[in-house]
Order: structure tokens, then C-alpha cells, then sequence
């Protein structure tokens, strides 16, 4: 009798310790979500690793401008093309720098947009946002694990279907994540 109790007992430890592992980015993104339909920038912050996320940022745009470059240089000037191509990264990076903080996280999870530099006019106190201020509507959420250490929280708004915004976010030890990353081109 003692060692059924005992297999049970393991069983249902183990069985616990599987479901808090794979539910756990689950909690963090609801955290998350949380944290910026509130405005906490404190809770923001402290689920956001922000340098990577800033290093996430800058290669994706760089890779996005290039891309983009190619395609437009084909038709334009070669040599203003390569200048574009040398100069756009390090705008792009400044502007990266400026623009990831925890109030533009709090407004991508919001209204599943990457923050827009004409948007940042303010520099006074911020305010509690509203659905008013970012455009906020129904913005749809999916989940997947890209691999055990690596979850992707897909937002879509529905008035803009096929501009889906990829958080990326990487497991801190057993149960904590960050948000760590952004993919601007995702795979449909």
C-alpha cells in the first residue's frame, strides 16, 4: 500500500513540474498583457529584457531596410542606393535606442503596432493609457513554442490581419520569461 501511495505521490510531482514548465510562458504573457493594459511601467520593466529586445529590434529592421533597399535599388541610383544601405542601420539603431522603452512595449501589446516615432511628442508625465489613445480594439493573441526556451506571442489586430507583431520571449530559468525579442517578418 505504502509503495502505491509513494508511485502516486512521484507521479503527480512529476506530472505538476511538466504542466507549471509548459504553461508557465502562458503566465508571463498574461503578466505581460496585464502589465500593459495597466500602464505598470515598473511591471513592464521587470518582464522585459531590454537590451536584448533593443538588439532584437535593430536586426530585424536592419534586415527588413535591406531587403526593402534591394528591391527598391534595383530601379534607383546604385550609388544612392549603397549609401541608404550604409547610413539607414545606424539611423535605425538610434532610433531603436529612443523608441524600446516600457511605455512603447506597453502600447506594441496594446494595439499590436511597433511604435511609430511621430507618436513620440510627449515627454511629459505619462498618463494610465486608454483604448482611446493607442487605437486599442480586439487584438487577438496566439501561442507557440518556437522551441522549449523560446515562446512567440503572435498579436493581431483584426483591421490589419496580415501585419501580425511577433514578441519573442526566452525562458529565464526553469519558470520565468522575458520578453527578449521582436520579429518584424514573420512566417505566415
Amino acid at each position: 500500500m505504502n509503495r502505491k501511495i509513494l508511485t502516486g505521490i512521484v507521479i503527480a510531482a512529476v506530472a505538476a513540474f511538466v504542466i507549471a514548465y509548459f504553461a508557465s510562458p502562458l503566465l508571463a504573457v498574461k503578466a505581460l498583457t496585464k502589465a500593459a493594459k495597466t500602464g505598470d511601467e515598473a511591471e513592464l520593466t521587470r518582464l522585459v529584457d531590454f537590451p536584448a529586445l533593443r538588439a532584437s529590434a535593430k536586426d530585424e529592421l536592419r534586415a527588413r531596410m535591406i531587403a526593402e533597399m534591394r528591391v527598391d535599388g534595383a530601379m534607383a541610383d546604385a550609388a544612392l542606393s549603397g549609401l541608404g544601405m550604409v547610413l539607414a542601420p545606424a539611423i535605425a539603431s538610434g532610433l531603436i535606442d529612443v523608441l524600446v522603452t516600457p511605455e512603447a512595449v506597453g502600447s506594441m501589446v496594446r494595439s499590436a503596432r511597433t511604435p511609430n516615432p511621430a507618436d513620440r511628442v510627449r515627454e511629459t508625465e505619462p498618463t494610465a493609457p486608454t483604448a482611446e489613445s493607442d487605437g486599442e480594439g480586439d487584438i487577438r493573441q496566439s501561442f507557440a513554442y518556437r522551441d522549449l526556451n523560446t515562446f512567440a506571442l503572435t498579436l493581431t489586430d483584426p483591421e490589419r490581419p496580415d501585419q501580425p507583431l511577433v514578441l519573442i520571449l526566452d525562458r529565464r530559468g526553469l519558470f520565468d520569461w522575458k520578453l527578449s525579442g521582436i520579429d518584424l517578418t514573420p512566417d505566415n
